[in-house]
């Protein structure tokens, strides 16, 4: 039987033996290549074909013909177009043996259940019949393992891709939910940071104007001038003058007199910050210059909230980032204190000594602290030595 237009399905018995001959009561009307009716006795008959005598009539091998097929049933005649394939001819007898061309799922299963009747000894009856043909006799074609040779190359390339794609896909979203959950539970994030060095401040010994003496560079040597100021001599002699000195005349004469005087440099330094810009009049004591020194180690100050308290302790590790610097460095936590401790303030203060020396010219720069208390190498060894093993 040729199932080229039922590929895609199976029937409920195609695991029993298909060919079986039976000798049921039918005949067989054939259409000839002159569009001339035949009948025929119908020998046997089985699932995937017949025999049938035509007497003198002569028919072709591998030629298709077209015929009915009819049955009898409860007195009922069962009729079937079929289409049969001449497969052997005997010409002395005139006996023809055929088999099914493109038979439809109902024709399929009404052979099947003719059959199976005859061969159990059954009688078969109109109504299951009917019953056979309504209901589905057929299932989804079983799968042939062929190890993909089923496939071109480009067919199992794209296979391999796409498989790849999404075990990619899925890597990456799992890697990223990794991340974040570690990250919610283990790492600690500053709210603010910065590169902070020592300073010295250098303040207004008299009241009067000031004018820096500083280089383009900043960098000013040990006594070395760091700024001019002018101020009157009223001002430098307040305090030291005889009250027979103190008449009007003679105090302006004193207020009208300017005295120049010099800000040294009491370090090797760098000027961070000039507070009082040229010109401008600054009080006695009032800060002007703000000076880093030199070759000074810079240290790291970072605001945690006190939800972080157990991971901001004094010894703790942690890492840093400067900004506009490649890389990250490492560091140790010196001290910890709150920033206001009259009003109990919501954040820890914390000063970082950097394990490698950082230079004094990125003083000011906003800096990224992370406290990663998760499980590393060090940390299993850590419990390994603490349990003992």
């Amino acid at each position: 039987m040729n199932t080229a237009m039922n590929a895609n399905v199976v029937h409920e018995s195609e695991a029993q033996r298909q060919h079986a001959r039976v000798r049921i009561p039918a005949k067989l009307r054939l259409l000839g290549n002159d569009k001339t009716p035949v009948d025929a006795k119908v020998d046997d008959l089985s699932a995937g074909g017949l025999a049938f005598s035509v007497g003198q009539h002569k028919l072709t091998v591998g030629q298709v013909y077209k015929g009915r097929l009819q049955f009898v049933i409860d007195n009922l005649g069962l009729a079937m177009d079929v289409e049969i394939q001449v497969r052997s001819f005997d010409s002395a007898t005139g006996r023809v043996g055929a088999q099914f061309q493109n038979l439809d799922t109902q024709d399929i299963s009404t052979l099947r259940h003719l059959i199976t009747s005859h061969l159990s000894g059954e009688v078969v009856s109109m109504g299951e019949v009917l019953a056979t043909l309504q209901r589905d006799n057929f299932t989804k074609a079983r799968k042939v393992k062929d190890g993909g040779s089923g496939m071109s190359a480009f067919g199992r390339l794209r296979a391999v891709t796409f498989s790849a794609g999404i075990f990619i896909v899925g890597l990456a979203a799992f890697g990223f939910v990794f991340k974040s959950v570690y990250g919610m539970y283990f790492v600690s994030h500053s709210t603010a940071g910065l590169v902070s060095v020592p300073t010295m401040d250098v303040t207004m010994p008299r009241e009067g104007t000031v004018t820096s003496l500083v280089g383009a560079d900043g960098g000013v040597a040990k006594g070395a001038p760091l700024a001019s100021f002018t101020t009157n001599m009223l001002e430098m002699l307040k305090g030291n003058l005889d009250p027979d000195e103190m008449q009007p005349a003679k105090i302006e004469e004193l207020f009208g007199r300017q005295m120049a005087g010099t800000l040294t440099s009491p370090c090797d330094c760098v000027v961070g910050k000039q507070l009082v810009a040229d010109g401008q009049y600054a009080a006695k004591g009032q800060v002007i210059f703000q000076l880093t020194p030199r070759n000074v180690a810079a240290n790291v100050d970072a605001r945690f909230t006190y939800r972080q308290f157990a991971d901001v302790q004094p010894g703790a590790r942690v890492n840093f980032q400067v900004a506009g610097e490649p890389g990250t460095h490492g560091g140790q936590i010196v001290s910890a204190a709150s920033l206001n401790p009259v009003d109990l303030s919501s954040d820890i203060r914390v000063q970082i000594k950097p394990d490698d020396s950082i230079s004094s010219s990125l003083a000011g720069r906003p800096v990224e602290v992370v406290s990663d208390r998760g499980p590393s190498l060090n940390w299993l060894i850590d419990k390994a030595t603490a349990a003992g093993l």
